[in-house]
């Protein structure tokens, strides 16, 4: 298998797995036969697994994710050192400290991302917003539902290690979404700390606006975010 192939599939059950091995050979433009010789390769190394799942009358199909040796080929920045750095504050200035340290990166994120989604119309806001998370190493995407709402995709974090070790930073951004996509309600409704594939978050609008809101209106706390705590 080449290493092209190997990064495609791995790519694609990074993106939208579970994935049969017919679906992933629609997606690559290969026979289905191809694609399972491709996976047996990919299991033997440990970067796929399997489970049978019956979704519909007949037999059951298999469907492939991949296992954590895999998710580890994706960038998770700086990991160790942050887990490091979040220890380090905990124990020389306690919860306060990790408060302060949450407070700051949120500071500079709003700041950065008011300044790129100002004025924007709903739609447009989103698309920014998911290419600036996309920037930051999120994969991340919009796509509307039927229904009218918007979910934001996110189908990496490259800040995983610091989240698990303080879950404060993913209080912090859902907190900032909140706030910048004022007019709407913004719901987590998958969370890769609670074991999902993927973070998303589901956003209706519940009123008509355009504007970002402005420096200094009032947003929730994110305090009290000592290591280990659950995220909301």
């Amino acid at each position: 298998m080449s290493e092209g192939s190997a990064d495609r599939i791995l790519f694609l059950l990074k993106t939208r797995a579970p994935l049969a091995a017919a679906e992933l050979a629609t997606a690559l433009g290969i026979t289905a036969m191809g694609v399972r010789q491709h996976l047996a390769r990919l299991a033997e190394d440990g970067l796929v697994a399997f489970a049978d799942e019956r979704r519909s009358v007949g037999r059951p199909k298999r469907y492939w994710r991949l296992t954590e040796k895999a998710e580890a080929r994706f960038p998770d920045t700086h990991a160790q050192v942050a887990v490091e750095l979040i220890g380090a504050v905990d124990k020389l200035f306690g919860a306060d400290g990790l408060d302060r340290l949450i407070q700051l990166r949120e500071d500079d994120m709003r700041a950065r991302y008011r300044a790129e989604l100002d004025g924007l119309a709903l739609p447009l806001r989103l698309k920014r917003l998911a290419d600036l998370r996309r920037a930051e190493g999120y994969m991340a995407a919009v796509e509307k539902e039927k229904d009218g709402s918007f979910i934001l995709i996110e189908n990496h974090c490259p800040i995983c290690a610091a989240a698990k070790a303080c879950q404060g930073f993913c209080r912090s951004e859902l907190a900032i979404f909140r706030e910048l996509l004022n007019g709407c309600t913004v719901e987590r409704t998958d969370h890769i700390l609670a074991g999902a594939r993927r973070c998303a978050y589901r956003i209706r609008q519940t009123r008509e606006t355009d504007v970002a809101p402005k420096p200094g209106a009032s947003r929730p706390s994110v305090r009290g975010h000592r290591p280990g705590d659950p995220a909301r």
